[in-house]
């Protein structure tokens, strides 16, 4: 169901959710780390989620295999024009590809700045091969708690004329948006957007927190918003978009089911919502599987959909010149 005039959109997906099974096998037989399977296809259950899972963190269990194979900066150039290169074959015209340096460094003790600096290599040699346009987003990873947060600032800021914006991602319930308002105020002052984190396993005044503290001008799945009907009226007043995850909320537990999902909800209000893929190497999906398969699950009309694609040019973290070039590119194809 993917409106084909329209530029087909990701805002809401993590480089380090999004490796190749086969280049995990082969960064782990290049590194020497021990895989518990020796084919892609038997790496599958230990890199993909099969079914819900009981909570986010169980969820993010499943990138300790892919983070183990990261063994030097140049792996982590691979992975990130790999990304690029699938995005291309997924029919997406723009992505937004978030990354943290830390949560991707720490196993084999690399330079954050490097790895940094490596991504988004690989993300231009990405974009020269495929033709679409890509923006790097830094995380800040929430779990590693305030002072490493300022570490993983300062490495993404060494490529701050590359990185469009910064995202706050990780345990949300334990690491709430107070603790990181000074990072975010240095983010805002190098000029970048802001999306955080909130509304999926902590309630609505974490997306409050986000918004009011942080400077969040979009909301990464942002569930909660669901339970507070201020909440709901502000993010339509303000126009803040949520970037909506279908499949990784279904599989995170976050929600019961497709059906149980308020993406519906919050188009039917007006809300600047979107359909995005999280993390697509993890769930064992694709941002058209999102889109022609989870949303009908979800309850989405075709008119709906559409307006979850136009939602997502809306809030792309682009100006008003780069979001014509896109569009017109997308009717000259």
């Amino acid at each position: 169901m993917i409106c084909s005039d329209l530029p087909l959109i990701d805002l809401h997906r993590h480089l380090e959710g999004n490796i190749r099974l086969e280049t995990i096998l082969d960064l782990g037989r290049k590194f020497n780390i021990p895989l518990p399977a020796q084919t892609a296809e038997g790496l599958r259950p230990f890199a993909c989620v099969s079914g819900q899972q009981p909570g986010v963190l169980a969820f993010l269990e499943k990138f300790n295999l892919p983070m183990s194979v990261l063994g030097s900066e140049d792996a982590c150039r691979r992975i990130a024009l790999e990304a690029v290169l699938d995005a291309a074959a997924e029919g997406i015209d723009y992505l937004e590809l978030r990354f943290s340096p830390l949560f991707m460094s720490e196993i084999h003790h690399l330079n954050p700045a490097g790895v940094v600096a490596a991504v988004v290599d690989g993300i231009k040699a990405g974009v020269l091969q495929s033709g679409i346009m890509v923006k790097p987003l830094g995380i800040i990873s929430r779990t590693y708690g305030p002072t490493l947060a300022e570490h993983e600032l300062s490495a993404l800021l060494t490529c701050a004329e590359d990185i469009v914006g910064l995202d706050l991602a990780g345990d949300e319930a334990n690491y709430p948006a107070e603790l990181f308002t000074q990072q975010f105020d240095r983010a805002i002052e190098a000029g970048w957007k802001i999306t955080v984190h909130a509304g999926e396993a902590d309630g609505s005044q974490s997306i409050w927190k986000s918004i009011r503290l942080l400077g969040a001008q979009r909301i990464g799945h942002g569930l909660a918003a669901i339970q507070d009907n201020a909440l709901m009226d502000y993010l339509f007043e303000r126009q803040i978009g949520i970037e909506c995850n279908l499949t990784s909320n279904v599989q995170t537990s976050s929600v019961a089911d497709y059906a149980s999902h308020p993406l519906r909800t919050f188009l039917e209000n007006g809300l600047l919502a979107s359909i995005n893929s999280d993390d697509p190497g993890i769930s064992g999906i694709d941002l058209p599987y999102e889109y022609n398969t989870a949303a009908p699950l979800a309850g989405l009309s075709e008119k709906q959909i559409r307006q979850a694609q136009l939602n997502a040019l809306e809030s792309a973290f682009l100006n008003p010149k780069e979001k014509i070039t896109l569009v017109q590119k997308k009717k000259s194809q």
